[in-house]
């Protein structure tokens, strides 16, 4: 089981300094748009993730006009006190600790406290580009495997290594073969093991999200999902030579894992030409949901669940068979934030289980 309980925040986002108990495992958070709904659902994955799911810049989750922030949270985890608490100090260094302890690599807490968010710009991940759909995979495959991410960070370190070789050769008219060898070789080990991991991954999870689709649509539609990877076709070492001449051309690794992708279609066509608006967010809550008993059974408790604003982006339908397959249905915290607080209360009593409400003002 996996519980937050409290939540302090300092200097995070339009938050100054705030603090919230949360006494039920379904918590409703309403208020005006502005008020801070999506930020306090934002603390709680930067607790989880060690940063923000929707600023990229560190210095713009911190409060406007101040230097540094501070998000802490106390878990229940397993019957057991956890401490978590995530500082940004005012020249920019950033600690994270749990219980008291200090992280030497923040990629050790990823997966610690899992969670699944699900916010109204996700449903880019249906008809955005490829490096989206990766970063969910990403994510998720970090979550179950604290390897993989080190294997992650390890391709992306020496792919960018790797471009500033090509870059600097096509500038100084001459490429140091030993180095880019030596550059092959490294990026093909990681390459390899997280093309294998994915393959094998998403064997198993993509028939899971087509089953999940037709339940949440609640109609039959084909839809076919294809794991897209260069490497299908040779192995990584090979490819690397192949597309040498390519890639000094334009002085960048013009293929790998970092080009793969999750290609998606219904009717034999391609899924965001041709999808309705209801039918690309039934496919995004698939995907998610997907995740979320992804994790519940790998970690063996459901992860957190976070929904912003979703009542704004589903039908009562399918509003209402979300809310029950992740509040009924499973038995981990879920934390939804609507403008509406009638709603919001009316939806959450119809699945006739204990909830909080919190008001923002």
């Amino acid at each position: 089981m996996l519980r937050l309980q409290k939540i302090s925040i300092i200097q995070f986002k339009n938050y100054l300094s705030a603090s919230y108990n949360f006494s039920e495992r379904v918590v409703g958070i309403h208020g005006n748009n502005g008020l801070g709904k999506t930020n306090l659902l934002d603390a709680i994955y930067y607790l989880c993730f060690t940063k923000s799911y929707f600023t990229k810049s560190e210095s713009a989750n911190v409060h406007h006009g101040m230097q540094g922030l501070r998000v802490e949270g106390n878990f229940v985890k397993h019957d057991q006190q956890e401490k978590v608490v995530c500082i940004v100090r005012e020249n920019n260094k950033k600690e994270i600790s749990r219980n008291g302890e200090d992280y030497k690599k923040f990629s050790n807490h990823i997966g610690q406290f899992p969670a699944v968010i699900i916010a109204p710009d996700d449903v880019e991940l249906v008809i955005g580009n490829s490096d989206i759909r990766r970063k969910f995979l990403d994510t998720l495959l970090s979550q179950l495997d604290p390897n993989y991410l080190q294997w992650l960070i390890d391709y992306n370190k020496i792919l960018q290594q790797r471009n500033s070789l090509l870059k600097s050769s096509a500038e100084k008219g001459y490429l140091d073969e030993g180095l880019l060898e030596i550059l092959n070789d490294q990026l093909v080990q990681p390459g390899t093991i997280i093309y294998n991991k994915r393959k094998e991954f998403l064997s198993r999870f993509l028939p899971a999200v087509a089953d999940a689709y037709q339940q949440i649509a609640g109609v039959s539609e084909p839809v076919r999902f294809t794991y897209y990877s260069p490497l299908h076709e040779d192995n990584f070492a090979n490819l690397l030579n192949i597309f040498r001449q390519k890639d000094m051309l334009l002085q960048r690794t013009t293929l790998g894992i970092h080009k793969d992708d999750i290609e998606i279609e219904m009717h034999g066509k391609n899924f965001k030409n041709i999808a309705s608006q209801g039918q690309r967010k039934s496919l995004l809550f698939a995907l998610k949901l997907t995740e979320f008993l992804e994790l519940k059974h790998a970690k063996g408790f459901a992860p957190l669940l976070l929904l912003d604003d979703v009542f704004e982006k589903l039908d009562a339908d399918r509003m209402n068979n979300l809310l029950y397959r992740v509040c009924v249905e499973n038995d981990g915290q879920v934390f939804i934030t609507d403008t509406h607080r009638e709603r919001l209360q009316l939806a959450l009593q119809q699945l006739q289980v204990p909830f909080q409400l919190i008001g923002l003002e």
